[in-house]
């Protein structure tokens, strides 16, 4: 860590006089600062800032090649190539904040804040980022008297929105309150007069309170055997204010003007300091809390009392541990939440914990260049409407799931999507910063394609919701029919037409067949659901007359129970390739051990009409958990990397094509592919389906039934 004394002048030529004291990497930037001519007082500033936060070389490096970037782009242009990716980092990361700052003058000046901060923090990839800028904005405030009113006023107002709120939520209370007593003075400069003019006046009497309080209090802590360290609390302007404003009283009626807080070893020794306190002087009624038996929801823990003190003058007093302090001010308190009055998520929360535990002093520097490139899973995304409104949602989230997150009226009627002005499926996934426009119809009308996992359209399950309640209100014959579509196409598509599925409901714990049919238009129950409780409810149907000759697929035989016989060799027949779940039947060969087919193959009924005696009864064992083969069929209309598209779906589903080929229809365009799959089970099979039927120009995906 690089440490100065801040200059009387404030200008960077201090710090270019000792460039041969510093690090090789900030002496760099400096001499390119000098020779360009970057030498205002707000980057000396900035550095003096940065240091007295103890903040690295690359950081403080990495703010003034910003300004080089942003005042000499061609400069930046040449030199930035040559430069470690860290400090390119860096230096991207600010000029990613600049389009915070854009949209910030685009919005109105009240409310919608906290959605700007989250994008700048999440675009933000390192976060030591967040430490130039707040040192920047800083440095820009102190010189603000002499920029034009307009100007001072939209600083003013990005400060008390973006820079205050992160300052009190990294704990950065020595940038915090003059950020906020600063933007406070140029945007309500009446009130901030008047404050000011009240407490310059009572300055003196109040400081002589302080130490005469702290010497009472101290003697008797001491009398009663309790270490602590004591000092006055400060109070800053802005501060002031936001207490009467929210308790409604006037300035001299605020009791905690004159605060001290009290630090102690124990949480006993604070018990026995706030007896200290209560017996030294009268407390008053209702003005006391023990946030160390009870902590708030954010961790926060002390105790908290307002007393009549010396010469009748109210007076708050802190209690708390050293160790309760130290994360309090770290962050594990989040004191910045009741402060603000708002709420945050767990996992943002310790995201900004842990940018707070790099203000911990550190003796090894290394641990810390480390810590820092730690990456931080971001778990949401923040993306923008197209009037520059911060929206968050789950990371993985669709572009159809921002429409139902907008409102669900604009869902409903969603027919498409931009992404930063080019036009994106459904499906879609924004990332951080990115700005989305829903293209919507004057009708609404979701599909119920939409509800289907495998397809991916939503991710959430609030989109899910109301897309199933749109589907509800709908008239019950539709979903009947819709329902009745969908299941029929589930067991057409699956080679299962023929299973008896009179039991299906009860499985569902429903009442009718049609009330399952409604709950697989609505999306409350899948058709792979549905094939799967039937595969695995079905019996085997009486034997037919005559077994096969089919050509047999070796297999391991620990997965097929044969009834009545001991271990005997087992192969499955390729005529029908069943599937674990499928109603299957067994045929003893002569040469080959038991084949087993699906109870339904017309291969093994044309045989068993020659030797019924040969067909025997076998189920699927606990030990199928291997691959099978499967051939499934795909019609469709041609086109350029049809082929390839289709291979890259089943090879993204980790499936093996043991074989395939393909038939072109010239006169119609038409194409039919057949693909020999080694699959896991049935499932596996189902997904694959419904992936493949989502391709453009594919009619029909379907298992190649039995015959």
């Amino acid at each position: 860590m690089v440490h100065a004394s801040p200059t009387a002048a404030g200008h960077l030529v201090a710090w270019q006089s000792r460039a041969g004291e510093l690090p090789a990497v900030l002496a760099e930037v400096l001499a390119v600062c000098e020779q360009h001519g970057v030498n205002e007082r707000e980057c000396g500033d900035v550095l003096d800032l940065l240091a007295m936060l103890g903040c690295d070389a690359q950081t403080q490096a990495a703010a003034l090649w910003f300004d080089v970037a942003h005042r000499h782009p061609l400069v930046w242009e040449q030199r930035a190539a040559s430069l470690k990716e860290e400090l390119q980092r860096l230096v991207a990361g600010q000029m990613a904040a600049e389009r915070v700052w854009a949209l910030h003058a685009q919005r109105p000046p009240e409310g919608g804040s906290e959605g700007l901060r989250r994008l700048l923090l999440a675009i933000i990839r390192d976060l030591r980022v967040v430490f130039i800028l707040l040192a920047r904005q800083l440095a820009k405030m102190r010189a603000a008297s002499t920029l034009p009113e307009g100007e001072r006023q939209e600083l003013a107002r990005l400060t008390r929105d973006i820079h205050s709120p992160l300052a009190n939520r990294l704990g950065i209370w020595q940038l915090k309150w003059e950020l906020e007593d600063l933007a406070f003075r140029y945007l309500q400069s009446d009130i901030y007069k008047r404050i000011a003019k009240l407490l310059d006046e009572r300055r003196g009497d109040r400081e002589s309170f302080i130490r005469e309080t702290l010497s009472e209090l101290g003697d008797a802590l001491q009398e009663a055997d309790i270490h602590a360290d004591l000092a006055g609390r400060p109070k800053h302007i802005f501060s002031i204010w936001k207490k009467m404003q929210r308790k409604a009283v006037e300035f001299s009626d605020l009791y905690d003007i004159r605060a001290v807080r009290v630090l102690v070893d124990s949480v006993a020794d604070c018990y026995g300091a706030l007896g200290v306190v209560h017996a030294l002087w009268p407390h008053l009624p209702g003005e006391f809390d023990d946030y160390v038996a009870r902590p708030k929801s954010n961790g926060y823990r002390s105790l908290h009392t307002a007393v009549i003190g010396p010469h009748s003058k109210t007076l708050e007093v802190q209690i708390r541990t050293h160790d309760m302090h130290r994360a309090n001010e770290l962050g594990v308190a989040a004191h910045w939440r009741y402060k603000e009055g708002g709420s945050g998520d767990a996992d943002f929360e310790a995201k900004i914990a842990w940018m707070r535990k790099l203000l911990e002093p550190r003796s090894d520097d290394g641990e810390l260049a480390a810590e820092l490139q730690t990456e931080l899973l971001e778990d949401r995304v923040y993306v923008l409407t197209p009037k520059g409104e911060v929206v968050d949602m789950p990371h993985g989230a669709t572009v159809l799931d921002f429409a139902y997150h907008v409102h669900t009226e604009v869902g409903h009627r969603c027919r498409g999507a931009k992404v930063n002005g080019r036009i994106v499926p459904l499906t879609h996934q924004p990332h951080s910063g990115d700005r989305v426009e829903i293209l919507t119809a004057k009708i609404a009308e979701p599909s119920r394609d939409w509800l289907s996992a495998h397809h991916g359209y939503l991710n959430t399950s609030r989109a899910r919701d109301k897309v199933r309640a749109w589907f509800r209100r709908s008239a019950h014959d539709a979903n009947l029919s819709a329902g009745r579509t969908l299941f029929e196409r589930e067991l057409k598509r699956l080679a299962m037409l023929d299973t008896d599925h009179t039991k299906l409901p009860a499985l569902f714990n429903l009442q009718t067949h049609d009330e399952l049919l409604i709950a697989l238009a609505l999306g409350e129950i899948s058709p792979g659901q549905v094939a799967r409780v039937l595969q695995e409810s079905q019996q085997p149907p009486e034997p037919p007359s005559v077994p096969t000759t089919a050509r047999p697929t070796v297999f391991d035989h620990s997965a097929i129970s044969i009834e009545g016989v001991g271990n005997l060799l087992t192969v499955l027949a390729r005529c029908c390739q069943p599937l674990p779940g499928d109603p299957v039947r067994g045929f003893i060969t002569r040469t080959r051990g038991v084949s087993v087919h699906r109870a339904n193959c017309t291969s093994l009924a044309r045989l068993a009409r020659r030797d019924p005696d040969r067909v025997i009864e076998v189920s699927w064992g606990h030990a199928a958990a291997q691959a099978y083969e499967v051939t499934i069929q795909l019609n469709g209309y041609d086109r350029k990397g049809l082929q390839k598209d289709v291979v890259g779906v089943i090879s993204n589903a980790n499936i093996g094509i043991i074989a395939s080929s393909s038939r072109l229809f010239a006169r119609t365009g038409e194409v039919e592919m057949r693909y020999t799959l080694r699959v896991r089970d049935f499932e596996q099979l189902s997904t694959l389906l419904d992936r493949l039927a989502a391709l453009p120009n594919v009619v029909e995906a379907r298992r190649v039934g039995a015959g």
